[in-house]
């Protein structure tokens, strides 16, 4: 094991103040131990398996005068996957139940919330706003919200992001990337 080290950093307009992530946190609770979370992963890997399993074989997973049908190797990759899943699902009901380690704490979910949720949002808005003007915000508000940048900073280096990006992919490549209104508006 690694000692954590504390960094206590003084902020300034030119420094970036980070927690280490790797600094045990006592009053942060528990969400989850890894037991409870490998069993759920377990099940839902059985679940493919199986149902994956069965669509090769309705589609055929047999041998035919010809070769192998077109599910016969995943039907057999399927068959490996839910063995190894019920294996797992067995290691994991043998353990004993104190013994489970913590997975996630309150804090470290907030951490993964603070960058899942942003990404997830900007897959959705470039559906509608095109991937120039989602990208513009999502690195906005990543500077301006988690790396706590100035205003002017963000919005500045997010413009020539987006920027940098469309004159590399529409005008140097040539290629065709999801538009929003605003590109339209530009007749792109």
């Amino acid at each position: 094991m690694c000692p954590s080290v504390k960094v206590a950093v003084l902020k300034s307009d030119s420094e970036i103040v980070v927690d280490d992530p790797t600094a045990p946190s006592d009053e942060s609770p528990a969400v989850t131990t890894t037991r409870k979370v490998e069993v759920v992963v377990y099940l839902l890997l059985l679940v493919l398996a199986l149902l994956l399993g069965f669509d090769n074989w309705r589609s055929g997973a047999g041998w035919a005068r010809d070769g192998p049908q077109s599910g016969y190797m995943p039907f057999y990759l399927c068959v490996i996957l839910a063995g190894a899943s019920l294996f797992g699902l067995g290691v994991a009901f043998m353990q004993r139940a104190d013994a489970a380690s913590t997975f996630v704490t309150r804090d470290q979910l907030r951490r993964v919330a603070q960058v899942f949720l942003p990404t997830f949002l900007f897959c959705l808005l470039t559906q509608w706003l095109g991937i120039y003007v989602a990208s513009f915000v999502l690195v906005a508000g990543f500077m301006r919200i988690i790396g706590r940048i100035a205003l002017w900073k963000s919005l500045l280096t997010s413009l020539l992001f987006a920027l940098v990006m469309f004159l590399t992919f529409e005008v140097a490549f040539d290629v065709i990337m999801p538009k929003g209104p605003l590109e339209a508006a530009f007749g792109f």
